[in-house]
């Protein structure tokens, strides 16, 4: 109900411990609101602050915010000695039931547990008990996530399926640190938990640490002030030999790890592997960019072979009954070279080895899809030439590439106006803007799959008695001949779908015959 009412406003979301779980959920929400809503424009800023929130979702939940370009609206901060944020590295069987009562009895007010000084007495003892082993048991665990990082492992190998997401604020008494990439934040959530948990430096309680933000949020601008005098650097701070390693010497004291400490120096090492890390998705996009433009001779050739069917049968009928057999091959094997070019980047985008926004970037979105327009035709035709339509179904339900689906989506992501790829709806081609000519590739990528069942159909209704089934099959071919009729009078079709003998003019013909017989005419009447 709130977030209906205060929908298209500028949000700020907050919470402590669960709250600020329920506040990121919360938030999470209202981020797929707006971009449901506000697809065409410039979305209201969200921004999400928890305080000790504990571990929220896994690893697919963090690579989709980032895909969403969600993560900058998420900040979590955390304190050196709270277990909330670290607790869920743990395996959900590995924390003891009386450890979860006890913390469960500090949170409550003492006169929701009704038990007055004896229920604060049990509480009381509870913590002393178990604080110790807990602490071990999160350093423990906190650190099989961090070596496994380190590993590039993922979360299958038996730890915790809980993943971090958005900017970690690590703060101490003397300072505050951000992190903003995941296996980072795993790494310096278990450095600087593990820095105090010796036994001189350990006499702060769970419960104290978790309910301590309030003073830290108050010190933090006096702290961000200080460390902005950067004319020396901490006695404490390994020698720096440039300004990058003088940032990461204050970006750990400022996160309660000191020289001293014996995580100091493989945390200095995690933050410095993550940068390097963070920038690899841009040169591995690089690179991909000079591949492109070594695969486009590839893709001019098929417009080649295009342009000469366009005025005999269209090049989808020639690909389809194999004709010019020297030109075919070459087609062919053009074709099964982009398709391995483009599985190869999806493979990548995957495996996070390219930017997170790469399937929102205007050049890889138009590069995608003028491929998908010029050559499905031709996986189409395939399909079909190969009998597949009888053996496994429709093409659209059962012979589509995953990659087609991925560039309808990511075309639809971008805004752009165009025909329906998997719905045949006719809405966004009559919104569209009336061409003076027709288009160089047929806008609806799967327009001939949509043809080759329209010419089943009506093959099939041809020998159809039962007047029920037969008065579907019309419907259904009606429904296409006015989805077809409104692409060619808009101009969305290129001309080889016009060609005297390409399917679709074949079909005409055929459907022209079909509706002539008297029992279809009399159906077609009461429709």
């Amino acid at each position: 109900m709130v977030l209906n009412h205060i929908r298209g406003k500028a949000v700020v979301f907050t919470g402590h411990s669960l709250g600020g779980a329920i506040a990121a959920l919360a938030a999470l929400h209202y981020l797929c609101i707006l971009s449901s809503s506000w697809a065409y424009a410039p979305a209201p800023p969200v921004l999400c602050v928890t305080f000790g929130s504990p571990l929220l979702g896994n690893k697919a939940l963090s690579k989709a915010i980032l895909r969403e370009q969600w993560a900058s609206s998420f900040c979590h901060v955390v304190s050196q000695h709270d277990v909330i944020p670290r607790l869920l590295f743990c395996p959900l069987d590995a924390v003891p039931a009386h450890v979860i009562i006890g913390m469960q009895l500090q949170q409550l007010p003492m006169c929701v547990l009704g038990m007055g000084r004896v229920g604060a007495a049990v509480a009381s003892r509870m913590a002393d008990t178990n604080q110790e082993a807990l602490r071990q048991l999160i350093q423990e665990h906190a650190g099989v996530a961090a070596i496994e990082q380190k590993l590039d492992a993922t979360e299958t190998r038996g730890g915790s399926p809980y993943w971090p997401f958005g900017t970690y604020v690590l703060c101490s008494p003397d300072g505050a640190a951000c992190v903003d990439i995941p296996t980072a934040a795993v790494q310096m959530l278990y450095a600087t938990f593990a820095a105090r948990c010796m036994p001189e430096t350990s006499t702060v309680s769970p419960e104290a640490a978790h309910s301590c933000y309030g003073n830290l949020v108050q010190s933090m601008p006096q702290h961000l002030l200080l460390k902005r005098r950067l004319g020396a650097l901490p006695a404490t701070a390994a020698p720096a030999v440039s300004n990058y390693d003088a940032g990461i010497s204050l970006a750990l004291e400022a996160s309660g790890i000191t020289g001293e400490a014996t995580e100091a120096a493989p945390a200095r090492q995690w933050l410095k592997t993550s940068k390097h890390v963070g920038r690899s998705p841009n040169l591995n996009c690089a690179s991909l960019s000079i591949r492109l433009g070594r695969i486009t001779p590839c893709r001019a050739q098929i417009e080649w072979y295009k342009a000469s069917f366009d005025g005999d049968t269209g090049y989808y009928d020639a690909f389809k009954q194999r004709r010019s057999p020297k030109k075919f091959h070459k087609a062919n094997m053009y074709r099964i070279k982009l398709g391995q070019f483009w599985d190869g980047v999806l493979s990548m985008l995957d495996t996070s080895q390219l930017p997170h926004d790469f399937h929102r970037r205007a050049k890889w979105v138009n590069a995608a899809h003028f491929y998908q327009l010029l050559v499905e035709p031709l996986d189409i035709a395939d399909y079909h030439r190969h009998n597949l339509h009888r053996t496994r179904g429709s093409y659209i339900s059962h012979g589509r590439e995953r990659r087609y689906e991925l560039f309808d989506k990511w075309w639809k992501q971008k805004g752009c106006t165009g025909t329906g790829a998997d719905s045949g709806d006719t809405s966004t081609t009559a919104a569209a803007a009336r061409r003076s000519k027709f288009a160089g590739l047929t806008q609806d990528p799967c327009f001939w799959a949509r043809v080759e069942e329209a010419r089943d159909q009506t093959e099939s209704a041809k020998g159809e008695h039962d007047a029920a089934v037969l008065a579907m099959k019309l419907e259904s071919l009606r429904e296409f001949e006015r989805y077809s009729s409104e692409l060619v009078e808009s101009k969305e079709v290129s001309v080889d779908v016009l060609a005297p003998q390409s399917s679709y003019s074949l079909w005409v013909e055929e459907w022209k015959e079909l509706k002539l017989r008297d029992e279809v005419r009399s159906i077609l009447f009461q429709f």
